[in-house]
């Protein structure tokens, strides 16, 4: 596949363009949206949503300013973001300044992928989605207040929320393992 050519196409809103297109990014970017739902349904939905996207603002991509991928990758992500939007429930919890010495260590740090996707899938929802920009996308707790309207105390939460739901499951597993 040229990818010139395939993006050439898709500027034409030519459909097999755009299929071979979606079919080539399609593994990494399901693995993007892997990291903030747990449902296929709500992956595929973001992804959808997200290519939708590429495609409609095509024309907007500059390769002089950067990679294609890079470009897609930022616009699947933000499509993931609204689809977060759209379906969150609203929590009001906040964290005391005592508790932000947790924001430092990344519980990510010495996994895989796969163990990733799953540790994610034990945590709620609104909590998964904060630990995914803070950890994986690395967005600050303010860039993650205002891209899903929350308050920054309410992120804190749920980074340190993350953080013990996460150190929970470290230790049964080590418990389990016989370490």
């Amino acid at each position: 596949m040229d990818l010139n050519e395939t993006i050439e196409g898709c500027k034409k809103m030519d459909r097999k363009s755009q299929e071979e297109l979606y079919r080539h990014f399609y593994p990494a970017f399901f693995s993007l949206c892997k990291r903030f739902f747990a449902d296929e349904h709500d992956i595929l939905t973001a992804l959808n949503n997200g290519m939708m996207r590429v495609f409609k603002h095509i024309h907007q991509f500059d390769a002089a300013k950067g990679d294609f991928f890079n470009w897609s990758y930022t616009t699947i992500r933000n499509a993931a973001i609204a689809l977060i939007n759209e379906r969150k429930t609203i929590v009001t919890l906040e964290i005391k300044e005592s508790h932000t010495e947790a924001f430092s260590y990344n519980p990510f740090h010495d996994h895989e992928w796969s163990d990733i996707y799953w540790y994610l899938g034990r945590l709620p929802s609104n909590t998964r989605y904060v630990c995914t920009l803070y950890y994986l996308e690395g967005f600050s707790i303010k860039e993650i207040a205002s891209a899903i309207d929350m308050k920054e105390g309410t992120v804190k939460w749920h980074l340190s929320e993350c953080r013990s739901r996460l150190k929970a499951i470290f230790e049964n597993q080590k418990l389990n393992s016989g370490e």
